[in-house]
């Protein structure tokens, strides 16, 4: 065994499971201990400041400066109760990742006396650096303006021992360079054109807030071995390794007995969590051996995703006192199940009334079909903008693989609801209904629909779940705001035009019950494509959705295509999202990641092939020479030594195929990389560099079967998936 690995397998041995310390056996007595939440903020403000902060939060409110002020030295004084010395703008930058720049309350008065100073103008708004961040051609590398602006809707954290405030990230010209502020314009907009459909039934309501659930999957690998593989390292995945002899086959990891030291990990960053504030429920194993997923409990969107990026660092710092690391890539193993992140998304009104649950009424039942068949058309309508919105050069290894849904977007609604559906788009619709009881020919009224009637179809990338939609299709590692903006901009667009279909037919003179189950019944013909009950893991299914005009795009480059489609542009500039500047410069911004991305993997397997790889195959080989010298030199007939030249014959076919192509490769990726359109360079990274990643791996992993194990450099399948 090389030394490389037998030092990582040595340091796995012998672990000890850290002690965990919560700082009560109840959960309700820490939770939200580091959050300057509502309470908090009532005992450390004034009524008047902790009602501006309300109303900025719930209203958009602005805050006047002077109430700035005061509520930047509330946050300050309960943060020094908490023994916390700095104070950073958190905001989620185009990387993919969070980002912080730290700043001490500490400044020197006048005097030279030391005083902690944290003033409202330093709450409000920041001045980051932005030019090393990406922004697709919105600014030049030398223009260094960015500014971080507070988002009093998320409430501030202390995580160690700094102060951090949820903020947006915009340039120098007001243009988003984040995940956030699009985020906040879609729900802005799906606020407005739900609370104006909701008059159609309840005068009352004056506010709807999309609801989020995020089921974030991942994997545990001891952090010896992890260091032990350049591959996991550099790029979150192995870029070679045969599969172990057993995996996942036998179906005993799933909701199996949690391992011990990982049930200690998973302790130790839910207690860290649930202070602050992440409402963390579930936790078990997934279907992959170290695969496991933790859930929360609903929250408003913008505060879910930002627990989501918080949660991830978390689990990443908490993961290094337990010797592990967290693997978020979407398959970091090949052969076994990836990870995705299900988004289990819904409209809550102000009344505590979810939009998307049926109702034991008719009247009821029609408020949540009117938001049920618009969520399918909004996605029939916008399917390949979603599709877009999920699309990574990680997902792509995952989407599709018979264990994730696969690129074509669809729908599963459950046999009760397509019945219900298929009904009314056939029913006659009685113009000159007196009663709601005969307002169709053919049903009497909205039928009662049971909540949960549905079986969840793990094939499908959007499912409805019994009282929401569940978007299955993002990736474990990604940051939710994309396909949730895309996804609530859609579904306000959809709304928007709805409410003045029916508003037509209304002056008319259409009953409104009637013009509302007219437009819907339409649309229910309209969308009825975007519907699948069955297994989309299917070829079956591939064929059958290119006949009802559903697009497969399986690969990053192509799917980006609609963000600067026409039709997109025009939506993001009728909802308020983004620019056509703005969705242009997205559109660079993940070319590039993706490009660049590939790139690196490509270096690494032609670092790895040549440096590690084939030095000890060749080792090996030279070792089988020497016996089969030996034996001939001692009188033996070739006979005697037959099969170590037949291995010695196959190891070289092995390391001339790999040399050749990792030379190939290396020729292909000199060509990309001088190409200057950004989506021609990534499609030549997809169709040409990338081809040889996997028959380059197909032959180093025949190299590991037939190499002694005590040569072979790199820690293994059957070390890396089972935690000791």
């Amino acid at each position: 065994m090389s030394t490389i690995r037998f030092q990582a397998l040595q340091s796995v041995l012998g672990r000890t499971i850290p002690e965990v310390k919560t700082p009560s056996s109840k959960i309700s007595d820490f939770f939200g201990a580091n959050v300057f939440d509502k309470p908090k903020m009532k005992a450390f403000m004034s009524k008047e400041a902790y009602q501006a902060i309300v109303n900025a939060g719930e209203n958009g409110t602005p805050i006047e400066r002077d109430v700035a002020e005061h509520i930047a030295s509330a946050m300050k004084s309960w943060a020094m109760s908490k023994g916390v010395t700095h104070y950073t703008h958190w905001f989620q930058p185009l990387t993919g990742t969070t980002a912080e720049k730290h700043d001490s309350f500490f400044e020197p008065a006048s005097d030279g006396t030391p005083v902690e100073v944290f003033s409202g103008g330093a709450l409000v708004q920041q001045e980051p650096d932005a030019s090393s961040f990406p922004n697709g051609g919105i600014r030049s590398t030398f223009e260094a303006r960015g500014y971080t602006a507070w988002d009093p809707s998320s409430p501030a954290f202390i995580f160690g021992k700094t102060l951090c405030i949820p903020t947006v990230f915009v340039s120098y010209t007001g243009e988003a360079l984040d995940f956030k502020a699009p985020l906040l314009k879609a729900m802005t907009a799906v606020d407005k054109a739900a609370v104006d459909v909701c008059h159609f039934f309840d005068k009352g309501i004056n506010k709807v807030n999309a609801s989020l659930g995020i089921e974030q999957e991942y994997f545990l690998v001891d952090l010896a071995l992890f260091n032990a593989r350049p591959d996991l390292l550099m790029t979150g995945r192995t870029l070679f390794g045969h599969s172990s002899a057993k995996n996942q086959q036998l179906d005993d990891h799933y909701f199996g007995s949690i391992p011990e030291r990982v049930v200690a990990y998973m302790q130790d960053f839910e207690s860290e969590a649930l202070q602050l504030g992440i409402p963390l429920k579930t936790r078990h194993n997934e279907v992959a051996p170290s695969q496991f997923e933790c859930a929360p409990l609903y929250e408003e969107i913008n505060l879910a995703i930002d627990h989501n990026q918080l949660l991830m660092d978390l689990m990443d710092k908490v993961a290094k006192r337990h010797h592990f690391k967290v693997l978020l890539h979407e398959k970091p193993y090949a052969g076994v199940n990836g990870s995705g992140k299900h988004n289990n998304w819904s409209l809550i009104t102000d009344t505590g009334k979810n939009l998307l649950a049926p109702g034991k009424t008719p009247k009821n039942n029609l408020m949540f079909l009117t938001f049920f068949v618009n969520t399918i058309k909004a996605v029939h309508e916008h399917a390949d903008l979603l599709r877009a919105s999920i699309a990574s050069v990680n997902n792509d290894h995952r989407l599709g693989a018979n264990e994730a849904p696969p690129a074509i977007i669809s729908m599963f609604l459950g046999s009760q609801l397509s019945d219900v559906l298929d009904e009314i788009e056939t029913s006659r619709i009685s113009k000159k209904a007196k009663e709601e009881s005969t307002m169709w020919h053919s049903i009497p009224k909205i039928p009662s629909i049971l909540l949960d009637n549905t079986d969840r179809n793990r094939t499908s990338p959007f499912a409805f779940t019994g009282n929401k939609f569940e978007l299955r299709a993002v990736g474990s590692s990604a940051n939710s705001s994309n396909p949730m903006t895309v996804l609530n901009m859609i579904m306000a667009d959809q709304l928007v035009k709805f409410k003045n279909e029916v508003d037509k037919l209304i002056k008319k003179g259409d009953k409104k019950d009637v013009a509302i189950l007219t437009i819907l019944k339409k649309y229910i013909k309209e969308s009825k494509s975007i519907r699948f009950e069955g297994n989309g893991y299917s070829d079956e299914w591939a064929a059958e959705a290119k006949t009802r005009g559903l697009n497969n795009i399986k690969t990053t480059p192509k799917a980006l295509d609609a963000l600067v489609t026409e039709k997109s542009t025009k939506l993001f500039q009728d909802t308020g999202v983004f620019s056509v500047r703005e969705a242009h410069a997205r559109h660079e911004i993940l070319l590039e990641d993706y490009y660049k991305k590939i790139q690196i993997e490509g270096r690494v397997i032609g670092e790895l092939a040549t440096n590690v790889i084939l030095p000890a195959a060749i080792s090996y080989q030279t070792t089988l020479v020497t016996n089969i010298k030996g034996l001939k030199d001692i009188g033996l007939d070739e006979e005697s030594y037959s099969s170590q030249l037949l291995i010695v014959k196959e190891l070289s076919k092995h390391i001339n195929f790999i040399k050749d192509n990792v030379h190939a490769m290396i020729e292909e990726r000199k060509l990309a990389n001088v190409i200057e359109d950004s989506r021609d360079k990534a499609i030549a990274y997809d169709e040409k560099v990338k081809a040889y990643f996997e028959p380059i791996r197909y032959h180093v992993d025949k190299l590991e079967l037939m190499v002694d194990d005590n040569i072979w450099p790199l820690p293994k399948f059957r070390e890396l998936l089972f935690i000791k």
